[in-house]
């Protein structure tokens, strides 16, 4: 992982390719926003009602994420789901399918706030595409209980990350490494995601997917209070050379990593 932290503050308007949002659908929204709320201060208002029920998740003010309410009838893997920045969210949804990848959802207007896809990579995993108008996306940044780096876990970078250079035109920086397979996407000087080839190492009941890190003050007290509120430690915290991390999964299983980032 490389951090990619701004300054608190709100953003302009964000250039393609770069994560401006993140988003989770869950069976029980209610109890979600109680066990996010105790674990990162979020507090709720009400979002856009495209796609259901929803709300959008606020810390100081500032808006950090949202959460939807998965219809009853569709048994889709909880999961939480970054959103990249388009100018044109109809080709960018064009070139997925050209590229290889499916959309699942969309392109179709979220009232004022903007205009959204959802689909996945030639690999299978979901990612969402925000073409912004009234709402922007995370208008916070660098603050804990806010999400500081975005990561897909695959089977390997190499063909994977074509597919997104193609989409945003993002330069690649591979690890060097025989046994570390690696690329972060980079939009000009700045690291905006990175690709993490695991090979079998993937949960077989997940494949490929990405993976959020949110900011947290301390990572071992984080992990302690989501235990306590009824999630679930992965992998425990440990230092990695970007800061103290752990992965864990919400009540419903929906998975993320906690970071402390040094200053």
């Amino acid at each position: 992982m490389t951090e990619a932290r701004g300054p608190a503050g709100p953003p302009a308007r964000q250039v393609p390719g770069t994560p401006c949002w993140v988003s989770l659908m869950v069976h029980e929204v209610a109890t979600t926003q109680e066990f996010y709320g105790s674990l990162f201060g979020w507090e709720f208002r009400p979002g856009p009602q495209q796609l259901g029920p929803s709300v959008r998740a606020l810390l100081d003010g500032h808006t950090v994420a949202g959460i939807g309410q998965l219809p009853a009838d569709r048994d889709l893997p909880i999961a939480w789901t970054p959103y990249l920045a388009s100018d044109d969210v109809d080709l960018t949804a064009e070139t997925v399918r050209l590229c290889g990848g499916t959309v699942g959802v969309g392109p179709l207007d979220a009232e004022e706030a903007g205009r959204l896809v959802i689909g996945s990579d030639p690999s299978g995993a979901v990612f969402g595409v925000w073409q912004a108008a009234a709402h922007l996306g995370t208008s916070l940044t660098g603050a804990p209980g806010t999400p500081a780096w975005h990561e897909l876990l695959t089977f390997e970078t190499a063909s994977v990350a074509k597919f997104y250079e193609t989409l945003f035109g993002y330069e690649e920086e591979p690890v060097v490494s025989a046994d570390f397979d690696y690329v972060t996407l980079r939009l000009g000087d700045r690291p905006v995601a990175g690709i993490h080839g695991v090979g079998h190492a993937l949960p077989h009941d997940l494949g490929p997917h990405w993976m959020t890190y949110f900011e947290v003050s301390d990572t071992d007290e984080a992990t302690a209070l989501l235990v306590g509120l009824g999630g679930h430690v992965l992998t425990p915290p440990h230092d990695s050379e970007h800061g103290r991390v752990a992965t864990v999964a919400d009540p419903e299983g929906a998975r993320f990593s906690l970071i402390h980032s040094p200053r």
